[in-house]
């Protein structure tokens, strides 16, 4: 496929860049990341300093480390008006959607420019999320390399590898095409063709995806398993055969493949001995939780996850370092008697002015015990992809038997709706107070449902600026384009 968009010129920075890097990132940076960080998850001897691919492959435990130094990024990332990550999808993506608002205290921030649906393609200049997970590409791509050509790993570790580089490949790649529209698509280290990359069509994007998923499908343990790749453990940090099912099926849906989706998510939901919804108050976001179906376990030194040390706001209200509370337009959508208002939203009230925050998290104090680990993928969202699925296939029975089983989990009766439109609008509603503040789906779903200008028309003006059609996509980082100019920008930027 990359062959087939080749260009003359350069391709973007973080190409250009990675490409050069990336046995360097791969070798000794974040083989140090998951050993600093990531103890519990992967024990490993002091690794090569040599950037030799062939050294970082030439056993388990390195070949291991590379991978799990993936993860550790990912949890180490912090939130804050200047963040940058792939975690920061819930943050910034929330406060692009009707999820968040911001305290009027923090202005000029790249925060600021989210949440008005105000960016350019450079006031987002360090928290732009195509600088955050193409770096992470491009480890999944050596790290593929390097283990296809890896002589001397143990087989059954060997084929778990390769199958959670190509999962974290489509989990980035699902992330980029959904924020930024086409993509120049990089499954490769060599420079020679990564140097004439240009973007290509969305569709193609999710063909890869697809591709990937499959593969790492029939790659990984059915089982979780723990720091040696093999080991079967109750964690369930490293992704397994189902983790990469639960994307597809969500990838499924936004391609609008409904039988896949709803395949997939079947063979989930059904696989009762791993899986099953828990009651609110038993928490569904523990670190032992049977919803989870992939997790990220905490690296940052006493700390449980960085949602909850982020949302949780303290007794005197927002401030510049915990600026975000829930809006009133997501407040408003909860129906009376819904627990999640109540066990996934908490409050303070200062001069009377009462500010609501996401409360799923609950540990935000230094060095408590680690009990919530980060929810990645879950059950839930199974059973409302299912749901939207059946229902456009017409099979309504099916569809508001799931949509029930989520509103029963809430305390909340029967939906009351049985045609097709009103029932697709229904889950809608469902995921928006199921999944709230979580890995972006609000502001995702607004777009591929294509009601993002109807709501963001009426939201953008509350939040102090002006909805265009184009802010539905993130603008391409100045510095990117200035160093791959063939990388056209996406319109309205």
């Amino acid at each position: 496929m990359n062959k087939a968009y080749k260009h003359n010129k350069k391709v973007s920075g973080h190409i250009q860049i990675v490409r050069c890097a990336v046995i360097i990132i791969t070798g000794v940076s974040l083989l140090t990341l998951s050993l600093t960080g990531c103890k519990k998850l992967v024990e490993v001897n002091t690794p090569y300093t040599s950037t030799n691919s062939g050294n970082v492959y030439s056993n388990d435990a390195n070949a291991i480390a590379v991978v799990t130094g993936i993860y550790a990024q990912m949890s180490s990332t912090t939130f804050s008006v200047n963040s940058s990550g792939i975690g920061t999808v819930s943050l910034f993506n929330g406060l692009s959607a009707d999820e968040f608002n911001l305290y009027n205290g923090i202005t000029n921030t790249p925060a600021n420019f989210y949440y008005s649906n105000e960016l350019t393609n450079s006031n987002a200049a360090g928290t732009d999320l195509w600088s955050a997970i193409y770096p992470i590409v491009f480890v999944t791509n050596a790290a593929i390399e390097g283990l296809m050509n890896a002589g001397s790993l143990t087989p059954a570790v060997k084929k778990q590898l390769i199958g959670e580089a190509k999962f974290m490949r489509a989990f980035c790649y699902f992330y980029l095409t959904n924020l930024y529209g086409n993509l120049p698509l990089a499954i490769s280290t060599d420079y020679t063709i990564n140097a004439e990359l240009i973007r290509i069509p969305k569709d193609l994007v999710y063909q890869q995806i697809i591709t990937d998923l499959k593969s790492a499908e029939d790659l990984l343990n059915e089982n979780y398993v723990g720091g040696d790749a093999f080991t079967i453990t109750t964690e369930r940090v490293r992704p397994n055969k189902w983790t990469a099912a639960a994307l597809l099926a969500r990838v499924y849906l936004y391609t609008n493949d409904w039988g896949g989706a709803e395949q997939q998510a079947t063979t989930i939901i059904n696989n009762t001995n791993l899986f099953d919804t828990v009651s609110l108050n038993n928490n569904v976001f523990s670190k032992s939780s049977k919803e989870a179906i992939w997790q990220l376990q905490p690296v940052n030194i006493g700390q449980n996850t960085p949602d909850a040390w982020f949302f949780i706001i303290p007794p005197a209200g927002p401030n510049n370092s915990k600026p975000i509370y829930l809006s009133k337009s997501l407040l408003g959508s909860f129906e009376v008697g819904d627990q999640r208002r109540i066990d996934w939203i908490n409050s303070v009230t200062v001069d009377t002015i009462t500010y609501s925050y996401p409360y799923k998290y609950k540990s935000a104090k230094l060095n408590d015990p680690i009990t919530e680990y980060s929810m990645v993928l879950r059950l839930g969202e199974q059973l409302l992809i299912r749901a939207e699925a059946r229902a456009q296939q017409n099979n309504i029975i099916g569809a508001t038997s799931d949509l029930n089983m989520i509103r029963h989990r809430a305390g909340l009766t029967n939906t009351d709706v049985h045609e097709k439109s009103a029932l697709l609008a229904a889950i809608m509603h469902e995921r928006q107070v199921e999944l709230f503040g979580e890995w972006g789906h609000r502001w995702l779903d607004l777009k591929r449902t294509g009601t993002v200008d109807k709501v963001m028309s009426l939201i953008t003006p509350q939040k102090g600026g002006t909805w265009n059609t184009t802010d539905q996509l993130y603008p391409i980082p100045l510095s990117e384009l200035l160093m791959a100019p063939q990388l056209e920008q996406n319109a309205g930027y």
